[in-house]
């Protein structure tokens, strides 16, 4: 069961004893996929209140197994107002191309329209090997609230590639591999 007092503390740690000032919520180090619908929305909005006038920015991860889901969760999101959301591609059943990746991403966005939406890269948990550099091309005018990508792949090329792309400072980039 997910220990929801313990969200202040961990908070105040964060802020007080590691200076973080934004954070990603139900990701894969918060073993957010493995938690109930009920209990990620929970977890969210525990972060949301206890970070409120604390934190820069809070985003939540609203991927899911089925787009139903991840649609949900991106309301919720926008109702509790998260900072951004960032989703997952679909791993059970793959998209094969950019224009099927991007083609979900904009159904998830679409539930959030006033929220900065984050593609979260990680394909050793997905399988779904894209690439980013080649997802950038023409995003903005299918999802306009996209925002940058959580890129969580040892694919330092394609990484690069995306920050040389990005001249105008236009998306932003989050680093997601521990190591």
């Amino acid at each position: 069961k997910i220990n929801l007092p313990v969200i202040r503390q961990y908070v105040d740690y964060l802020i007080n004893e590691q200076n973080v000032t934004n954070v990603f919520v139900n990701g894969t180090t918060g073993e957010g996929l493995s938690l109930s619908i009920q209990e990620r929305k929970q977890l969210a909005e525990e972060w949301m209140c206890q970070g409120k006038d604390k934190l820069d920015h809070v985003i939540i991860h609203v991927g899911a197994l089925n787009l139903p889901e991840c649609q949900e969760l991106a309301r919720h999101a926008a109702a509790i107002g998260a900072d951004g959301i960032a989703v997952i591609a679909p791993f059970f059943f793959k998209p094969t191309n950019k224009d099927e990746l991007i083609a979900f991403l904009q159904k998830v966005a679409s539930e959030a329209p006033e929220v900065p939406f984050y593609y979260y890269h990680i394909p050793p948990l997905t399988g779904v090997k894209i690439r980013v550099e080649e997802l950038l091309n023409g995003i903005k005018a299918q999802i306009p609230t996209f925002q940058g990508v959580k890129f969580s792949d040892t694919d330092l090329l394609d990484l690069a590639q995306c920050i040389h792309k990005n001249e105008t400072g236009e998306f932003e980039f989050l680093y997601g591999v521990d190591e």
